[in-house]
Formats: C-alpha cells, sequence, structure tokens
C-alpha cells in the first residue's frame, strides 16, 4: 500500500495537506508553443550554421584568394545574403521573443536570453559587418585603400562575434528542446 506524500513526509494528525491544484493547459496553446518553439528553433539553428559555414569556410577561402578576387565574391556573396541573412535573424529573433513572452520560469529566461543573442547577432550585423560590406562593394569596383587589411579583419572580428551569439543562442534552444515536456505557459500550470 502506497502512502500519500503527508504520510510519507510523517505529517500526524487527521488533516490532510492540500493537493497541488493543476490547471490542465488546452492543447491549442500547448501547440502553439510547441510550434513556435520549432520555429525558433529552426530559424537559429539556421542562422548559427550559416555564420558557422561563412566563418569556418567562406572567411578562410577570402583570406586565401587575391584581394580582387575576394572583394568581387564578397560584394556579390553580399547581395544575396542581404535578404537571407535579414529574414533569419528577424525570424529567429521575433520567434525567440515570442516563446519566451508565452512561457514561464527556466523555460522564459533561456528563450529570452536566446532572444537577446540573436537580436545581437542582428544589431553586431547592421552595425558592423554592413558597413564594411558597403565599404568592400565600393573598393571591388575601384581599389581598396591602405589600411584594407585593417578593415577586413574588424569585419571578421564582427563576423567571429555575431557567430559566436548566433550560436550560443542555437544551443541554449536546444537545451530548452532536450528539457523534455512541455514548457510552463504563461498564465497556466502545467502537469509535471
Amino acid at each position: 500500500m502506497s502512502s500519500t506524500p503527508s504520510e510519507a513526509a510523517g505529517y500526524a494528525g487527521s488533516q490532510a495537506l492540500p493537493a497541488r491544484t493543476h490547471v490542465h493547459v488546452p492543447e491549442p496553446t500547448h501547440r502553439r508553443v510547441r510550434v513556435l518553439q520549432a520555429l525558433a528553433l529552426l530559424a537559429t539553428g539556421l542562422l548559427a550554421g550559416a555564420f558557422g559555414y561563412g566563418a569556418a569556410n567562406l572567411v578562410p577561402t577570402f583570406n586565401a584568394v587575391p584581394l580582387d578576387m575576394r572583394l568581387s565574391f564578397h560584394a556579390e556573396l553580399m547581395k544575396m545574403n542581404g535578404i537571407t541573412m535579414q529574414a533569419a535573424m528577424a525570424v529567429s529573433t521575433l520567434s525567440t521573443l515570442a516563446l519566451a513572452a508565452l512561457t514561464r520560469g527556466r523555460a522564459r529566461l533561456i528563450a529570452g536570453a536566446a532572444g537577446l543573442l540573436t537580436l545581437a547577432s542582428f544589431l553586431i550585423t547592421r552595425l558592423g559587418n554592413v558597413p564594411i560590406n558597403g565599404r568592400i562593394k565600393e573598393w571591388a569596383l575601384s581599389s581598396a585603400p591602405a589600411d584594407h587589411a585593417e578593415i577586413l579583419r574588424r569585419w571578421e572580428l564582427f563576423n567571429n562575434l555575431r557567430t559566436l551569439t548566433a550560436l550560443t543562442a542555437f544551443v541554449l534552444l536546444i537545451a530548452l528542446a532536450l528539457t523534455g515536456g512541455y514548457p510552463q505557459v504563461r498564465g497556466y500550470e502545467t502537469r509535471p
């Protein structure tokens, strides 16, 4: 015969401890949170993967080819990346911050941190890489200035920073997904 938690704790007396009340979260709410969690994980994974590929493969290749080839390729690549990377950063940031708004407890903290990290990737890109990309585009049409190596090193530093922030956000979302069960939904107490 199994004992109740109050009996197991040695609670004496005729009164039982109040049972923890569980409020069932409606299935559509759980479904929305899970879909949002999946979208955040997918978008952030794509973002981290794209930045990681660039840091691991493109940047070393940029540094291995003649400068004029690097500048031409870099300028063309940024035309293509402008739309796709901005979209990935926007979806990643919005989905993780929405996930944070809909959850509570540890899930909220993790999703919020991931959202702030993806926002940091966006800000690093817009304020660091994009202005240098504009200069690289000009250099591809004319010539690079004497201090081009230092400017390109700064671009690589910004690239490494945004890669690190995106990768950290992705790792946080993986950790959130691996904790199992539903994230606690704001306004509802979920079953253990």
